[in-house]
């Protein structure tokens, strides 16, 4: 019957003949394209030798000469050295997306070839410093992409005739202290308390630590720098110009091209510091005391600094919140005791709970070293690598003191939450005295920042959306009384909850929201630098500066 239908069926039948060459024809074509696109994206071993052989091509040495420089993922040494760096446990699982290759820089050549071989192959570089950025944004990306570890590019160079030092991208800031030290025991530079901190990351985002209320920020004691722009090309301070030299002293370095080191300016310290840490819970009077710290340690001596900690804890099995202060003062503990005796007696110090040290025995104190007077500084030299634990950070600025009532719905909230920790870092001293257009970092005007810390040891998805929910959680607590409009937080502190950079035309209107939270008034010019010196947004990741649109928006 079907034959015979269709025998007298003629017309129909040359219908179904041309209906089954357009298909055949639109088989053909998504079968080419197919093609089409999975010849696009290469496979890794091809991705390998074509990025091996401009690499060899441009740094002019052999192959079998870069097997500790280029690491394929096949490499022996590729999954140590990409661990080795990864500061925060939530991006060291199976699941975390690894780069292709691993280039462990070892010259300013490697460098140069890195950027411009993997310009060539359009892929995405990242480059890692120290690692300790929160969101592991230096080594971790959905795309294709391949890490620049610069760890091996410390070279650190003192000159106490001159009271500065050449600091490599790669040094730690205990290195950084550590050399100086060695060098001179009158000098130290202002930047932050943890000693496995890579100075080209810190440093380019503003750096500060416990001495910010004296001297400022560590950018504000940049005189020059090396990079390498997204042409390949060495340029120090003269080379690339005043515009870029203001954007990478606190606009975050990776956006405009390679840190290669900076040249910093040293700074006198005493010859005697006095260190001292007063813990008190809800029922020693903790929230009078947080509450009279808001006044006296934005506000006193530029020479004091007092960190606050705050963090649940159980106390005779009930839960309380513990209040710490934390401080360095550069000078003798009868001054710091007269000074605080009268201006801050709700902190009850005590001359037992202050140890007078040298300045870089208070630096191994703060790096929770408390017997720092009978150590040796040799150990600012341990990088301590492959240790991490699992956390996440956001942070705030104030900049109006909190009432009682307003600290004791955070320590409930805190109680509630749980694990959630939070630190005070008071700023005030020079801090505000200096126009917040100075450095790309605008937060200079405020009383004090607050670091968001949640930590935990429990591995998987289940435990760390818990976590990140919790985070998320009283961050909302923390809203009525911190900056607005924008809400104000630290580049260092990554944080993507607050935004992540998309392709498409609304790209920068996405980056401006994050980018006015970090940046402020001074995001405006970045983005005008960014345009000039890598228009085509090779130097890229999530939460970087953008170029300007097309069509810039109007203001």
């Amino acid at each position: 019957m079907y034959y015979l239908y269709y025998r007298k069926t003629p017309n129909r039948i040359q219908k179904k003949k041309k209906n089954m060459k357009i298909f055949c024809l639109i088989l053909f074509l998504i079968s080419s394209s197919i093609s089409t696109s999975i010849a696009v994206e290469p496979p890794p071993e091809t991705i390998y030798q074509n990025f091996l052989q401009c690499f060899t091509n441009q740094t002019k040495a052999p192959p079998n000469s870069l097997s500790d420089v280029v690491l394929p993922k096949t490499a022996a040494a590729f999954t140590p050295v990409l661990r080795a760096y990864i500061r925060n446990a939530r991006f060291n699982t199976t699941a975390t997306p690894k780069p292709a290759i691993v280039i462990a820089a070892r010259s300013e050549s490697h460098v140069q070839a890195a950027v411009i071989c993997t310009k060539s192959l359009n892929i995405q570089l990242k480059t890692r410093s120290g690692g300790h950025d929160y969101e592991g944004v230096s080594y971790v990306s959905h795309v294709p992409f391949f890490v620049l570890d610069m760890s091996n590019l410390r070279n650190i160079t003192v000159d106490p005739a001159t009271e500065s030092a050449w600091v490599g991208a790669g040094a730690t800031l205990g290195e950084v202290y550590y050399r100086i030290w060695e060098k001179t025991k009158s000098h130290g530079f202002p930047a932050g308390v943890c000693p496995t901190v890579g100075a080209g990351g810190h440093i380019s985002g503003g750096g500060y630590g416990n001495m910010i209320r004296k001297y400022g920020l560590s950018v504000d004691y940049v005189t020059d720098a090396k990079i390498v722009d997204v042409n390949g090309r060495v340029l120090d301070r003269k080379g690339m110009g005043e515009d870029l030299f203001w954007a990478i002293n606190g606009g975050g370095g990776a956006s405009f091209g390679v840190i290669l080191a900076f040249k910093i300016k040293l700074v006198p310290v005493p010859p005697t510091v006095t260190v001292f840490r007063v813990e008190k819970n809800l029922d020693e009077n903790a929230i009078d005391m947080v509450h009279k710290w808001q006044f006296v340690a934005p506000k006193t001596d530029p020479g004091l600094f007092m960190r606050l900690l705050l963090q649940p804890v159980t106390r005779n099995k009930k839960q309380t919140v513990r209040a710490s202060v934390v401080a360095l003062f550069l000078g003798n503990q009868n001054t710091v005791m007269s000074m605080l005796t009268k201006d801050f007696p709700e902190l009850g110090l005590k001359k037992e709970n202050c140890t007078e040290m040298t300045w870089i025995q208070s630096v191994m104190w703060w790096a929770n070293n408390d017997n720092a007077t009978q150590i040796k500084p040799e150990i600012l030299l341990d990088r301590n690598p492959d240790s991490a634990s699992f956390g996440k950070r956001k942070s705030d600025f104030v900049e109006k003191e909190i009432t009682k009532e307003g600290l004791d719905f955070l320590f409930k909230k805190m109680i509630e939450v749980g694990k959630i920790g939070l630190v005070f870092n008071p700023y005030g001293g020079i801090m505000s005295e200096v126009a917040t257009t100075k450095t790309p970092f605008p937060h200079r005007k405020k009383l004090y920042k607050i670091q968001h810390s949640m930590n935990w040891k429990d591995p998987g998805t289940e435990a760390e959306t818990s976590f990140l929910q919790k985070a998320k959680s009283f961050y909302s607590y923390m809203a009525p009384f911190v900056t607005k409009n924008p809400r104000h937080t630290y580049i260092n502190y990554r944080d993507l909850d607050i935004g992540v950079n998309t392709p498409g035309p609304n790209s920068y209107r996405v980056a401006e929201v994050f980018g006015r939270m970090y940046f402020g008034e001074n995001f405006d010019r970045l983005v005008k630098v960014k345009t000039a010196v890598d228009p085509q947004n090779f130097f890229r990741d999530e939460q970087s500066i953008p170029t300007l649109p097309s069509n810039p928006p109007r203001r």
